[in-house]
């Protein structure tokens, strides 16, 4: 029917009675009506019967998204108490909540998302069904239980959902090679708070929860996760700079550009940051990195090798290991201001060659 008055709707989700009508600029979901069968795997249901706005409003997650607006009345309908939660800042499910979370495992993750977001406050039976189901997250697709993730970390109550998260046990399912038996989750609450109060990356704030891994921990914790290479190296640089980043004094000049060449130089900015203020540090070095950075000109940053592998070879030399050894110690000295002409680079390469 929802075809018949829109020709040209898209059929996103005909098979659970949602259509995709396009209108002055806008994609807006139409849905029908339904109530939902078994779950057997945990996520969607097996078969939806088409049926009344009540149990339509029955069949979902939290009372809060059960409400249901009359635009020609101007009405608030309401089956499931949920405005009496909204005024209260309560996330309760609807029904009961073990049989809502055996239906949707993903809605434990979604509860904690939503009172940290609204800053509300779970229902006592609610939060109770999360942390005996809590195994349950563990058999949803990885892909899912990071969407979640990621929007818990992101976002600015990043600590509280966090808390949440790891106040239920849930952080024990999240990954099976995410091991967190001895993070000191305190800790991690303190540099999550501490990071900028507005949404940040998701690199940021996961490397955040993964400090003190090292990127070889780090990868296969986010190979679980489905989490894209690209996403993974950015965490992976974070973790590996902020020790350099804190021991402010030991970075020379290269190191302090190096840094800064790299995309996520303002993160790791903001990592130190946290960490420090996380560990009760005075925030020097951050202080210092920063006025360090600050006089750098940006085309000092990353410049042009003064020399290349084709005039290593002009000079007589033969390619081999050497040739990467020079081309490094050469160019780390022309990062550092040791050297600044063509003439002094090819000095340097020459006799860092030997004879």
């Amino acid at each position: 029917r929802v075809h018949e008055i829109f020709p040209r709707a898209r059929q996103v989700g005909a098979q659970f009675g949602v259509m995709l009508v396009r209108y002055r600029g806008h994609d807006i979901e139409v849905a029908t009506f339904r109530s939902d069968g078994t779950y057997s795997d945990g996520r969607h249901p097996d078969s939806v019967t088409f049926g009344s706005d009540t149990e339509d409003a029955r069949r979902r997650d939290f009372t809060i998204n059960g409400l249901f607006y009359d635009p020609e009345q101007d009405r608030l309908i309401d089956y499931v108490d949920g405005r009496a939660d909204l005024d209260a800042g309560i996330v309760r499910t609807i029904g009961d909540p073990v049989r809502r979370f055996e239906e949707d495992h993903l809605r434990m993750l979604r509860a904690f998302r939503f009172a940290a977001r609204f800053d509300f406050s779970i229902d006592e039976d609610t939060f109770e069904a999360i942390q005996q189901h809590a195994g349950s997250l563990a058999l949803i697709s990885a892909e899912r239980t990071w969407q979640e993730l990621e929007a818990i970390l992101s976002a600015p109550t990043r600590a509280v959902g966090w808390s949440l998260v790891v106040g239920s046990k849930l952080h024990r399912f999240l990954a099976p090679s995410w091991d967190c038996a001895n993070d000191d989750h305190e800790r991690t609450n303190r540099v999550l708070a501490a990071l900028p109060a507005h949404p940040v990356s998701a690199s940021l704030a996961l490397a955040a929860v993964l400090w003190p891994r090292t990127p070889s921990q780090v990868a296969p914790i986010c190979r679980d996760l489905r989490i894209s290479n690209r996403r993974t190296a950015s965490v992976s640089w974070l973790l590996k700079s902020l020790p350099a980043a804190c021991d402010e004094s030991a970075l020379e000049l290269a190191d302090l550009k190096m840094l800064m060449a790299n995309e996520h130089w303002p993160e790791l900015l903001w990592l130190l940051r946290a960490h420090l203020a996380a560990s009760d540090q005075a925030s020097d070095a951050y202080h210092r990195l920063v006025e360090r950075s600050s006089v750098v000109p940006p085309e000092a940053i990353c410049p042009p090798p003064m020399i290349t592998g084709d005039d290593l070879s002009t000079w007589g030399l033969k390619p081999g290991p050497q040739f990467g050894r020079i081309l490094n110690a050469v160019y780390r000295a022309q990062l550092n201001q040791k050297i600044t002409t063509l003439e002094e680079a090819a000095e340097l390469a020459r006799a860092l060659a030997g004879p």
